[in-house]
């Protein structure tokens, strides 16, 4: 590898830095890519370290947020390879499910409606615009129409025009950024994403310096024979061990696709389930106030017949119906009443509910109607003609209530009515007593007053300090007025339902003294029992498929995983809460896991139709893109034998191993994974099989899985589920860590093309360098809270890469060596030799933890602040830099950085003259860190930092200062300090220290004044001892400061610009101590010296 040469950039100025580190980039790659330096095969001399990163799907190009996530995995990778571990991270991508098929059938029809190439309407500027103003007017309208009253209708752009700016998106039009337009039509076949964008997607992933084995990678769906067959030995053995069953289960499902629509099915909705409701029967009875708005109601009730009316809200609290005073619907709101054909009986409820009603079974293979996704409609209302109907409520204290308005309803959840139960919901109770109290907004609704006025609250449970109307009490408690205090109401209403389900006692009905926790299941299946009551379902919020349809609850026929089964639950939830032998990174990561444990059940795992693996006993489902991708983390450790490099799809003819996917039986995998017995008729070579067994057993289990956070509660989940199933008796090779990160902002703002910050991985790997890039990456943050990808910031990497590389290449230089110190190492040698060793100890220990920020923090800003320091000591002292030190903090920091910037740091190692590759290179070995030298070094640093904030505050001509310092703290310190010293127990304070500080202070600080520094003096200690041990806590400073600044005078006097300095120590009895003034007597501690101009 040779030195790029440095070009001028084409097209502008200013970018020769960058394009020298492209340049490198490319040449260490190539260098990387001939050495095969991140292929890795087993070596039971080394530990193994496997990682993996969820395979990115394939209907596209890698943008910016896959590459901070993917940095988590792979500066980990890079880091584990220097602690001498054998690290195996491979790749692959998935292509499984509806979205390219989706993609391609839109393709298809743009094609067939507007030619080849496409000539759209919008392409007319005229008709663009009109276009534009007409989706946006009735997205608007929409928005009033369906969600009246809910916040978060609020602005008139659907997410698809907020996301384009346009909302006029076509298929070609996306394509066209990607692809040239000439061979556009051929994505019209589903099947040709897959073999055109994988093979981009390396290419990509090779220019970030990845760092994988590519040997193991490949694609999914039965496209790849041997991916498929692991797949189909996959659900073998969940079959055989009763995790794959067969029944009708309510899933979330697309009427348009006709099939369930999960979340990699979504474009809008991840994460969302079913949420059971229960209707509640309210009989329309004959109107009985002669209103003309109720001629539509009569008409129907007199066409009914027999056959009963009923208004049906939709309830999670069907025990609270002993309170009905009334029911509420939206006036403005669009209603009808469907016949559902099961019972007979005519529900009057929004279009939207009942579409989903109409997919769903009211018992066993019974379906509500009679044709599935479909509901006959006999007459449609306005909310409007609905006030004022007087209804009979099952379990009521009342014999007849009314329909009511009520302003705040959303048509987009429930069914559009909702009853009134006003003594244990908030708002409930808020909006009847507007009613009740405002006669003029009665009025306008021609409600009369029998209809609201007689009707008190009925008190039905009883709480504990809330009485027996919980609305009514936290409705005074925070004086809630109106309906209109949303926030308030949703305190109230979160308060009183879970104080109300958790000891809340029923005092009224046969269930009087009962918790209302037991009650609830009894009085529910009572209601739908006596037919007063059903059940429906709906997603728990809006959910939207990728061919844009409204999704449902539906009940189908259908293969699901059985994941709510309990000893497979509880074998989960051991695995990662209890055994020791999962770690999460993250405590509120943890609980995430915990939660989804809890909460995921019964999984569909097959679709009828999309790109996947064939089911392998019923070929009329595919397997679905969340249940193809559990455990393929197992079949990397062979991939390599089956396909081998540059094999995506599975071509048998390329297969290094010479297998025959076809040969690939259950027996092969059994014996292979799960311990079982040599296949007896097997083709493959039993000393093949016995390599591909060891490799498996050698890498698993997989050391960590890096993700985003939004797989917590789908694909990590049931890959923890997955490999309890088929290694059910080896929990000790189930995935040991998963790291998840937040999403990442572009200058702290979201990604979007509207506003020019939506970043593709390979643009701005050619904007910025790779390098930078990563640097960025590593620099935008950890936690699961949103990160951000500063451009600034990799703008800045490029300068400082290139500044160190030339300033490292010309200290290193032969020339430049010759004017270098190698003498006995002087007190500023041995600071800069033991911060190399704290920060080599702190990089490694960031590295691990996965905190990839702290890292870059201490292994490359910190290091150069350490150098900067020492470089600046030896130009003001006017002593050259010491030879050995200097390439002891070279040769440190370049493999310090180099899982963040590899390329450089194998362009550096070279340049040394070192052996071997960077990437291949060990962890520099720290010596102990000396924690005396670390306090003096800081002592040193934060001193001059006060130094030159008194300084600048100095009157200008004054050339003379005194340094004043102490060894004595005043009483009160002594007193903190003596306090904490008894806390320090085992190298830490306990967790509850600050606690307990604050309860020590309360009992011996006196003067209320000290409160506020002795816990700030308290809290710095606390936090130093952290840094270097018990000795922050020292009575006495360990070093003596007045040696440590009067050997540093010429340095110190560079800093202030003053010609004249001396250093007096408090009450050593000299004269020089004697004329220091109070003031500057009282600002003087030990640690804390101060410059006193005179």
């Amino acid at each position: 590898m040779s030195d790029p040469e440095v070009k001028p950039a084409e097209g502008g100025k200013g970018t020769a830095k960058r394009d020298a580190l492209r340049s490198n980039e490319h040449a260490v790659q190539a260098l990387w890519e001939e050495k095969g330096a991140f292929e890795s095969d087993p070596d039971p001399s080394k530990e193994s370290f496997m990682v993996t990163f969820p395979y990115p799907y394939s209907n596209g190009h890698l943008h910016i947020g896959h590459a901070f996530s993917l940095t988590k995995a792979v500066f980990r990778a890079q880091y584990e390879r220097h602690q001498g571990k054998n690290v195996l991270f491979p790749f692959a991508f998935h292509c499984t499910g509806m979205p390219i098929q989706a993609a391609a059938n839109k393709l298809k029809t743009e094609i067939a409606s507007f030619g080849c190439p496409p000539q759209f309407p919008e392409d007319d500027p005229e008709v663009r615009a009109k276009m534009e103003a007409e989706m946006a007017a009735a997205a608007e309208a929409a928005a009033k129409k369906q969600a009246t009253g809910d916040k978060k209708a609020k602005g008139g752009k659907t997410k698809l025009v907020q996301k384009t700016g346009t909302g006029i998106v076509r298929q070609w039009n996306i394509l066209k950024k990607m692809v040239p337009e000439d061979e556009i039509p051929a994505f019209q076949d589903a099947l040709h994403w897959l073999s055109y964008f994988p093979p981009i997607g390396v290419d990509h992933l090779k220019d970030f310096g990845a760092g994988v084995d590519w040997r193991r990678a490949f694609i999914t769906t039965f496209v790849n024979p041997y991916y498929d067959a692991f797949i189909r030995w996959q659900f073998e053995v969940l079959r055989e061990k009763n995790k794959v069953l067969f029944g009708k289960r309510n899933n979330v499902f697309s009427l348009v696709d006709g099939q369930v629509c999960a979340d990699h099915d979504r474009s809008e909705g991840e994460g969302v389930g079913p949420q059971e409701y229960v209707l509640i029967k309210l009989k329309v009875l004959p109107p009985d106030h002669g209103q003309a708005r109720h001629a539509k109601m009569e008409a129907l009730l007199e066409k009914a017949g027999d056959k009963p009316v009923y208004l049906v809200p939709a309830t999670l609290r069907p025990e609270t119906m002993y309170g009905q005073t009334n029911c509420f619907v939206l006036p403005e709101g669009e209603y009808g009443a469907y016949m559902v054909d099961a019972t007979n009986e005519i529900f009057v409820m929004s279009a939207r509910s009942a579409r989903g009603l109409s997919c769903q079974v009211i018992s066993g293979n019974d379906y509500y109607t009679k044709e599935f996704g479909k509901i006959e409609c006999l007459e449609t209302f306005s909310g409007d003609e609905l006030l004022g109907l007087p209804l009979k409520a099952p379990l009521a204290t009342y014999e007849k209530v009314y329909t009511l308005p009520l302003l705040t309803i959303s048509m987009n959840k429930g069914t559009g009515v909702v009853t009134s139960v006003p003594s244990d919901a908030p708002d409930d109770y808020v909006s009847l007593k507007a009613l009740q109290d405002k006669p003029d907004f009665r009025a306008k609704y021609d409600i009369t007053d029998d209809m609201v006025v007689p009707y008190p609250i009925v008190p039905i449970i009883s709480i504990e300090g809330y009485g027996e109307a919980s609305a009514e009490f936290m409705c005074k408690k925070l004086k809630i007025k109106s309906p209109n205090d949303k926030a308030k109401l949703t305190q109230a209403k979160d308060e009183t339902y879970l104080k109300g389900f958790n000891i809340g006692v029923m005092s009224v009905g046969p269930y009087k003294g009962k918790k209302v926790s037991e009650a609830k299941p009894i009085i529910k299946q009572e209601m739908i029992d006596a037919g007063q009551a059903c059940l429906y379902f709906e997603p728990e919020s809006r959910v939207v498929s990728r061919t844009n349809d409204e999704c449902v609850v539906a009940s189908t026929d259908q293969w699901y995983l059985a994941y709510g089964e309990e000893s497979w639950t509880g074998a989960v939830r051991n695995h990662v809460l209890e055994s020791g032998n999962f770690n999460a990174y993250d405590p509120t990561a943890l609980s995430r896991y915990e939660y989804t444990i809890g909460w995921l059940k019964e999984w569909a795992c097959t679709r009828q139709f999309g790109l996947g693996t064939f089911l392998p006993w019923d070929k009329a489902w595919v397997i679905e893109s969340l249940s193809d991708s559990t455990i393929y983390m197992a079949y990397y450790t062979i991939s390599h034998l089956l396909q081998g490099s540059n094999n995506l799809t599975g071509d048998k003819s390329k297969s290094p191993a010479k297998i025959d996917p076809a040969d690939l039986t259950k027996e092969v995998f059994d014996y292979i994974y799960r311990k079982g017995d040599m296949p007896a008729d097997s083709k493959i070579p039993a000393e093949t099989l016995d390599k591909m067994k060891s490799e498996f057993r050698y890498w698993y289990p997989m050391t960590l899985r890096v993700s985003a956070k939004d797989l917590i509660p789908n694909h990590l989940t049931m890959a923890l589920y997955n490999h309890a199933a088929i290694w059910e008796d080896e929990p000790e090779i189930w995935p040991q860590g998963y790291y998840c990160n937040g999403h990442v902002l572009v200058d702290a703002e979201k990604m979007s093309k509207s506003k020019g910050n939506f970043l593709m991985m390979k643009d701005t790997c050619d904007k910025y360098g790779t390098d930078p890039t990563r640097f960025a990456c590593a620099d935008a943050g950890d936690s699961l809270d949103d990160a951000n990808f500063s451009r600034e910031t990799a703008d800045a990497a490029v300068l400082s890469l290139v500044n160190e590389e030339i300033w490292m290449n010309e200290t290193l230089s032969a020339s430049s060596m010759e004017g270098l110190r190698s003498s006995e190492l002087i007190v500023m040698d041995k600071i800069l030799l033991n911060e190399v060793n704290r920060l080599i100890v702190a990089t490694s220990t960031s590295f691990s933890g996965m905190q990839i920020k702290e890292a870059l923090k201490n292994g490359w800003h910190e290091m150069l602040i350490a150098r900067n320091e020492y470089r600046a000591w030896c130009a003001a002292s006017e002593i050259p830099l010491h030879k050995d030190v200097v390439k002891r903090w070279i040769e440190s920091i370049v493999i310090l950085i180099c899982p963040v910037c590899p390329h450089w740091s194998e362009k550096l190692w070279k340049s040394m003259g070192k052996e071997g590759l960077a990437v291949h290179t060990p962890w520099p070995v720290a010596e102990d860190e000396d924690k005396i030298m670390s306090r003096q070094a800081k002592f040193l640093r934060e001193s001059l930092k006060n130094f030159r904030a008194q300084g600048g505050k100095a009157k200008k001509g004054w050339t003379k200062a005194s340094i004043v310092v102490s060894d004595s703290y005043p009483q009160w310190k002594i007193d903190v300090l003596t306090w904490l010293q008894t806390q320090y127990k085992d190298g830490a304070f306990p967790a509850t220290i600050m606690k307990e500080l604050k309860g020590w202070t309360a009992a011996n600080v006196q003067d209320k004044k000290m409160i506020k520094f002795t816990m700030q003096f308290a809290s710095f200690a606390v936090a130093e001892a952290k840094d270097v041990g018990d000795a922050a806590l020292d009575i006495q400073l360990p070093f003596d400061q007045k040696a440590i600044l009067a050997e540093n005078e010429s340095y110190i006097k560079s800093q202030i610009n003053v010609t004249d300095i001396d250093f007096i120590k408090v009450g050593d009895g000299s004269d020089a101590a004697a004329e220091v003034p109070e003031r500057v007597i009282d600002a003087v501690t030990p640690g804390k010296p101060f410059l006193w101009f005179r």
